[in-house]
């Protein structure tokens, strides 16, 4: 919905919430539900308001839990029944600098300064641990924003006794707890707030009247930037940019004007504003962004204007380029398909409204108004469609994993008998239980894979440690190796056992089992189900219970079980369907291409 996308119109926003619920329900109707609760040091009801909005949008349906005004701590400490009945999948502590009982002044010693510091982060870090032993999910804390006046002028950062340097000293102390534990995250609303406009975002009229921890116009920047972190964290961030060249990377015409007269580099003020871009443009790869170049263009002009000395950006640094005379529309569907990813995980970027807008709405692709050229970085910032909530190894290689894959693509090509090419690939497999150096990567997967997961839930990181730590549960991650590059952790199942006394008569029961896109039709799911076959024989179970829940996107897995050897039992109206597979005495092992390490 283009009134969500940013850059927006905060105003009408807030005057038409109703309305544009209603529009997203009827647009989104493959939502996730999840259950927010939402504890507040200051009045929450409008930021719910339209947080809904945005998460809406990303294709999360809430449900939300409110604390009453001011009872953010209380609520947790005290055992809440209604929050504990609730169980949500993840908690917002959505307090301000007003939320700071004590502060220290003028008059305090440094050793009083460091007594109320500790109390303040104590306060909050007892908060914290309480919630991750009583409701096992990610937690989102805002920061603290500056105060919107100074006692002691430009020394309120120098001196111990300041309110600016005793709220960015706490605000360090909640850095290191979130580095040091996992699904914590901050919300940033310093950075907000200095973006948005201190004097306007504090304006105390707001506090008085409404207790509003900012004023009533920030609301939308603030649940905005509030949802993206959400939807990272439930897995709906966007995996690839794909670039337009001229006007877009560079100031002027390839084609017509040459690559030499191109505007890049540090020679002109132009120049230097499509060189920041470049550099802010390369920066993705480390987040773990593809990036893909689609531009009306003769091939050989778009690769000299790659090549421009004065280039940040090179053509290896692209997965793909696309540079001919068909419609961009078309090619971004081919580049979602080289990818192995679905279109709207793409995000389109490209000066010209009218083509934005045609791959927009024949694409489903994410095509931001970026306005002037001194605006890109601004706007694909605050949009947030690559939100870092965690940065595993993985992430920083996505780039070089995904042009393996297309080497691989043209390997296959050679060859007449796909399973000689399998073979050619050299692949080892490393299979066994959840192991804790992995576990962020495999709830990470969780979060993120949509069309190979045979029932599309979604856990975090405490949930899969819990998993691993059960005995009622099979665990397994799948790692996959091949001559051209190591693919990660691409494969993950968890089932349930159901034990009985006679040996080879219990049952487990499939929760989960997805994987990775990117090693699709390389037989790893085989190699998967010999490893629950053999964990299932360790533990006396007989039979494999598997379930297939439909979504928009998992369709291509809607007869798997099938071809894992299971039989249908049962098929609803809605078309989940269930499978059973009776281990026989005599199984043969299904993988025969890849070498598995235990």
């Amino acid at each position: 919905m283009r009134e969500l996308e940013y850059p927006f119109d905060g105003e009408l926003i807030l005057k038409k919430s109703k309305k544009l619920k209603r529009m997203l329900l009827e647009e989104h109707p493959d939502l996730i539900e999840k259950r927010i609760a939402v504890l507040g040091g200051s009045t929450t009801h409008d930021i719910i308001r339209v947080l809904e909005l945005f998460l809406l949008q990303q294709g999360i349906r809430p449900v939300f839990y409110e604390s009453e005004y001011a009872q953010y701590w209380q609520d947790v400490m005290f055992d809440n029944p209604e929050l504990t009945a609730f169980a949500p999948d993840l908690i917002f502590i959505h307090t301000t600098n007003r939320n700071i009982a004590v502060y220290p002044t003028p008059r305090d010693s440094a050793e009083r300064v460091e007594e109320l510091l500790a109390e303040q982060y104590g306060h909050f870090q007892m908060m914290w641990n309480k919630i991750a032993d009583t409701y096992h999910c990610p937690v989102i804390q805002n920061n603290f924003e500056y105060p919107f006046y100074r006692i002691l002028g430009n020394q309120e950062a120098v001196y111990p006794q300041g309110r600016i340097r005793f709220l960015n000293r706490l605000n360090e102390m909640f850095y290191q707890y979130a580095g040091s534990h996992e699904s914590f995250y901050i919300h940033d609303i310093q950075y907000l707030s200095a973006a948005y406009g201190l004097d306007r975002w504090a304006d105390p009229l707001y506090w008085h009247m409404y207790k509003y921890a900012m004023c009533m116009q920030a609301i939308p920047d603030f649940a905005h930037n509030l949802a993206n972190i959400i939807k990272a964290v439930f897995g709906r961030n966007k995996k690839a940019l794909v670039l337009d060249l001229d006007n877009t990377l560079w100031g002027g015409i390839v084609g017509d004007d040459g690559p030499e007269n191109l505007e890049i580099g540090q020679e002109t003020s132009v120049g230097q504003v499509y060189s920041e871009f470049q550099s802010y443009v390369r920066a993705q790869k480390d987040i773990g962004v593809m990036l893909a170049v689609n531009s009306k263009n003769e091939h050989d002009n778009a690769m000299a204007g790659l090549n421009h000395p004065d280039g940040i950006l090179k053509p290896e640094d692209f997965l793909i380029i696309k540079a001919n005379w068909e419609p961009k529309s078309k090619n971004i569907v081919e580049i979602a398909e080289e990818l192995n990813i679905l279109p709207d995980s793409l995000v389109f970027v490209d000066d010209n409204p009218a083509e934005r807008e045609i791959v927009s709405a024949q694409a489903g692709v994410a095509a931001p108004a970026i306005g002037t050229p001194e605006q890109y970085i601004r706007v694909l910032d605050h949009a947030g469609f690559f939100e870092v909530t965690s940065l595993s190894e993985d992430d920083r290689k996505r780039n070089e994993m995904y042009k393996a894959n297309l080497v691989r693509k043209q390997q296959e090509a050679l060859f007449g008998d796909y399973r000689e090419y399998l073979l050619s690939l050299e692949m080892q497999g490393t299979i066994g239980p959840f192991e804790g150096v992995y576990m962020a990567r495999i709830a990470q997967l969780t979060n993120k894979s949509n069309q190979f997961n045979l029932t599309t839930r979604r856990y975090t990181q405490g949930e899969i440690e819990a998993f691993a730590a059960d005995e009622r549960y099979i665990t397994r991650y799948g790692k996959l190796v091949d001559k051209f590059g190591d693919n990660g952790v691409v494969s993950v199942v968890i089932g349930r056992k159901e034990t009985a006394e006679d040996k080879g008569c219990g049952v487990l029961h499939l929760d989960l089992w997805l994987m990775s896109c990117r090693v699709l039709k390389r037989d790893m799911e085989y190699a998967m189900m010999d490893s629950v076959v053999e964990a299932c024989r360790d533990c006396g179970i007989g039979t494999i219970m598997g379930y297939y829940y439909p979504t928009a996107k998992n369709a291509m897995v809607r007869e798997f079980y099938k071809t894992m050897g299971f039989d249908k039992v049962e098929e609803d109206d809605t078309g989940v369907t269930t499978w059973r597979f009776v281990i026989p005495d005599a199984y043969e092992p299904k993988n025969t291409v890849i070498r598995v390490e235990r």
